[in-house]
């Protein structure tokens, strides 16, 4: 397993980027624009970790800008926490084992969510390309909130 990044959202890109490359440091990685998803991305990674973020992954900070305002409350501008897996059926079916609800099962092959005891929303990545859909995963409803 390895940590790859934290997701806050963000009510003010402008705003954020400021507060998180100018006045923190962090330097901007890259970003992903979504028109379709009406979403923008951009991934912070700390001043030692510049220039391995691609090539190493070095963990990074996931901003998320909702382009439709919302106000956000109860912690729900804390998103989740990731870690990538080398094999995301095996991990969850080990967590589920040994009792930890799979609140979004891995469906597609390629992403899970599960909660901390905490209720922190944790994020599991197929490393590299995604599984072939299988059972029990494909067909099984999510559970609760992530």
């Amino acid at each position: 397993m390895r940590y790859l990044h934290t997701m806050v959202r963000v009510a003010d890109l402008d705003s954020a980027l400021d507060f998180y490359c100018i006045k923190l440091g962090l330097g901007e990685a890259f970003r992903v624009e979504s028109s379709q998803g009406r979403f923008t991305l951009v991934y912070l990674t700390a001043p030692g970790d510049q220039g391995r973020a691609a090539s190493e992954k070095a963990p990074m900070l996931e901003l998320t800008y909702n382009w439709d305002p919302e106000v956000y409350s109860g912690g729900r501008n804390f998103g989740h926490i990731a870690f990538e897996v080398e094999n995301i059926y095996e991990t969850c079916a080990k967590l589920q084992a040994a009792g930890v609800v799979i609140n979004r099962p891995p469906r597609d092959g390629r992403m899970a969510f599960i909660r901390s005891p905490d209720g922190i929303s944790i994020e599991l990545l197929q490393q590299g390309p995604n599984l072939a859909p299988a059972e029990p995963w494909a067909s099984m409803p999510n559970t609760g909130a992530w």
